[in-house]
Formats: structure tokens, sequence, C-alpha cells
């Protein structure tokens, strides 16, 4: 039987070591890829498909062009270019993703399937033709293939398991992307320059000098590429935005939205006309005075704020996901928390679970991920939660974003009358005609809903929405679908931003 042609030897540890890192920076390109794009595009399960799907898809035209260069060839002469170059372009994604996301506008599919392309898929294409390479040096016969095809792939899983724990768990909290990719990024650079003085030894190779002088130079424009970030969360790239209009007036601009707007000064102030809205149902729930309060989704924390200023002693807890926003409110948006006014950091479905039985006069749901709310408080589950935590005349309210044909809202719509015995829809008359899309309110409860006086209540607060009710809210609703946790696709049917 014939002896597969073989290049230089690649000591074991070597060739482990390549493969793991190879696989793992990949893991790490997919996961902090997203991140890094989410500014521009927001994070949806498009984004997230888009960027997982070219990740998938630069690992199998490396792999096969790898195998496929490996046998042609000396592939001791490949391992270190590639390394370099892969190494080079991951910290090249930096300034790509950030020149190109400036020059976009909107979250259009074309967008969001560009940028996740930049993101991910050169760079990891140029990693991923490592393994097979390695593979094949150092295949010694056809007896041992099984065993070192194995080994060296179960290598490569072992480096990309790693990256997504260290990556996830680790890095993103403690340092930005644009670091993590850098630090990547050099890191194989460096790695691909040892491999080729290892396997020089055996006039294999050449150390691939035009290559590392692209890594340093796509390190520097790393360094002076434009980050919309002010600061980079958990979940968001963040930043808060002075009112120039308005002296004490702060925005909260998460990734692609503009989240909360607060006045410093006057918690009374609301700016977003369908916070106002928000306001005005919170205005007439329960009897006067103070009331309990729960807050799915914190934001800039207006409504909990406007509470504590209309309504003197009213209770609120806010649940919030994103430990960073709120270290953002209370450092540039002066939130002072207190007994009356508490913050948690947990996932508001998670908060919900906890919630004790029938406490709460108001829940208000404002929680949102990239355009959409997210699908886990959407549901029939969820809201029955939301139910549970309400008093028997309590109310929930919540802000939702939809344009036409508006699947997202109906359906949400359909869901909550599955649960609640009264339902009704604020909205601007173009939204209610089809016409147009953006903020609406819908508003709970199992007892009937004062809409008079949420009528009164917005005419106050300036704000002109009508009231969808009875039979012109069955018909805005349709044949829309409950939401449930075994199917909710929420962002399949909401219909974002152009």
């Amino acid at each position: 039987m014939a002896e597969p042609a073989r290049g230089p030897a690649l000591p074991g540890w070597a060739a482990a070591a390549a493969t793991f890192l190879c696989s793992a920076v990949v893991l790490v390109l997919e996961i902090v890829g997203l991140r890094l794009v989410a500014p521009y595009v927001g994070i949806t399960l498009q984004t997230s498909t888009a960027v997982i799907g070219f990740a998938l898809a630069a690992i199998a035209i490396g792999a096969w062009s790898g195998g496929a260069a490996a046998d042609r060839g000396n592939p001791g002469r490949l391992i270190p270019p590639l390394m370099v170059a892969g190494g080079a372009l991951t910290v090249a994604v930096v300034p790509l993703v950030r020149f190109t996301g400036a020059a976009l506008t909107g979250a259009q599919a074309g967008n969001v399937l560009l940028l996740a392309a930049v993101a991910v898929v050169v760079p990891a294409a140029l990693l991923s033709a490592v393994p097979p390479i390695v593979v094949k040096l150092r295949l010694a016969s056809l007896a041992e293939t099984g065993a070192v095809v194995g080994r060296l792939s179960g290598i490569g899983t072992l480096g990309a398991i790693a990256a997504t724990f260290v990556t996830g768990f680790l890095l993103i909290a403690v340092l930005p992307s644009s670091v993590i990719l850098v630090g990547a990024g050099l890191v194989t650079v460096v790695a691909g320059l040892a491999m080729a003085v290892l396997l020089r030894r055996s006039g294999a190779t050449r150390t691939p000098t035009a290559l590392v002088v692209l890594a340093v130079a796509v390190s520097l424009l790393a360094a002076i590429a434009p980050s919309p970030c002010e600061e980079e969360t958990a979940y968001h790239c963040a930043r808060v935005v002075a009112d120039p209009q308005r002296e004490t007036g702060r925005v909260l601009v998460l990734d692609t939205l503009r989240h909360s707007y607060v006045d410093l000064a006057d918690p009374t102030f609301l700016e977003f006309e369908y916070v106002r809205a928000v306001a005005a149902v919170s205005d007439v729930v329960g009897p006067p005075g103070p009331i309990s309060a729960l807050h799915l989704g914190g934001g800039g924390l207006t409504v909990p704020r406007y509470l504590a200023a209309t309504r003197p002693g009213s209770e609120s807890l806010v649940l919030e996901v994103d430990p960073g926003v709120v270290a953002l409110d209370r450092e540039r948006l002066a939130l002072a928390t207190s007994e009356r006014l508490r913050v948690r950091v947990t996932d508001a479905r998670v908060g919900l679970a906890e919630e004790p039985a029938g406490e709460r006069d108001l829940v208000v749901g404002d929680a949102f991920g990239g355009v959409s709310v997210p699908w886990q408080l959407t549901s029939l589950e969820a809201l029955e939660l939301v139910d549970a935590a309400l008093t028997d005349d309590g109310v929930y309210v919540a802000n939702l974003i939809d344009h036409p044909p508006m699947g997202f809202v109906r359906a949400e719509l359909a869901t909550l009358r599955t649960v609640f015995p009264h339902v009704v829809l604020l909205a601007r008359a173009p939204v209610l005609d089809g016409a147009d899309g953006g903020n609406v309110v819908v508003v709970a409860s199992r007892s009937p809903i004062p809409v008079g006086a949420i009528e009164d209540a917005m005419a106050a607060h300036d704000v002109a929405w009508q009231v969808a009710q009875g039979r012109a809210l069955d018909d805005f609703i349709g044949d829309a679908q409950v939401l449930t946790d075994d199917f909710a696709p929420v962002d399949q049917l909401l219909t974002p931003y152009g």
C-alpha cells in the first residue's frame, strides 16, 4: 500500500496548539463579531443567523480548501502564512466593520448580511484551512489516519468550546469587543511566526514578512477606527447623548435605538410620545396615591422616576438584564435607588417567575433587544406570569414597536386577549389604519379598563392617540396567532425600521 506524501515533520504539541488556537479564534470571531455589528444593525434573530451562517460557511470553505491545498503541495509552507494572515485579518475586522457600519443606514437585510460577512468570512476561512493541513503533516501512514484525524478534530473542538465559554462568560465582561478581537488576532499572528521558525528548520517555509507588516498596519487602523460606543456593556453598545435643546436632557442610546430620555432636573418631563402614553395609563391606575409597580426592562428608568415624582410613596421594582446599563444610569443619568425604587439585575422573565402573586397594581413592559421585545416576554406563559403578579384590578401596560402589516403587534394582542378579559390598544390613527407604524401601547387587565380616563390623561400629556377596543380591536387583530413558549416567531413577525 502506498504511503501518503508528507511535508516536514511537525511535532505533536505544535500540531495540537495550532489546531486548538485556530479553531478557538474562529469562535471568538463568531461571538464577538455579533457584538461588533450590533451598533449598526441591532441584535435580532436575523443578525445572529447571518453571523452564525457566515461563520459556518467560512469553516466549510476553509476546511475544504485547506485540505485540497495540502494535497497539491508542501503543506508546511501553508501553515505560517495562513495563521499570520488569519490573525491579521481578525484584527482588521474591527476597522472594517466600523468603517462599513458607519456608511450604512438602517437594519435592512442587505446591510445585516454585508456586515455579518465582513465580520467573519475571510479570517474564519483562512484559519479553518489550518487544521486539515496540520492533519496532512502529522500523517505518517494510512494505518494511523483515523487516530490522527480523530485526535486533531477533538482538539479543534475543544478549542472552540474553550473559546465559547471563556469569551461569553469572561472576556466580554471585562474587555471591549475591539480589544478581544485585536488580542486574539495578534496572538494568532505570533503563533504563526513561531510556526514559521519551527518549520524553517527543515527548510519548509520562510517568515511571511509582508503579512507581519499587514498585522501591524491593521492594528494601528483598529486603534483609530471610530467607535459608536461610549460604553460596551454585557449586552449593548451604549452611550449617553446630551440634548442640545434642553440643558438637563439626556438620551440613552443602546445599539441603534434612542432607548430612553431622562431630564436630570425634572422627572416629570417626558420627551417620547409613547412614554407619555404609558404615563397616562399609570396616572389612572388604582386609587389616588402610591401604587406598587413592576417594570420589565429598565433603560433610563424614565417611568419609575416619573411614578416616584407624581405618586409619592409608590414602590417600583425594575428588572433590568444589563448591569452596564444600570451603571450608566447611576453614573451619567443621576439614578438614585432607594427602598421604594429598586433595581434588580436579572432577565425579566426570570424575575416575573419569582414575583409574589397578586401584589402589583401596575406592570410596565418596556424591554427591548434591538428593535423587538425579547420573545420570552411576549408568550402566553409570560403573560400568565404578569397576570399572576397583578392585583384583581391591576393593569399591564407595554410598549411595542412594529410596522405594517403589524404582524407582531397583532399576535401580541391576540395573546393578551387569551390571558386578560379586557385589552385595549393605544396608537396613532395612521397606525390603526395600517398606513404607518412605530410605537404602540397595549393595556390589559382583569377589570374593565377606564378608557375615558386614559383618553383624558393622554390629552393632558399632549398625546393625540386613539384607543382601539371592541370591534375595532377585533378587526385590527384579525386572525393573528397566539404566541407561546413553543412558538413565538417574534423577529419574523416584526417589520423593523427600514
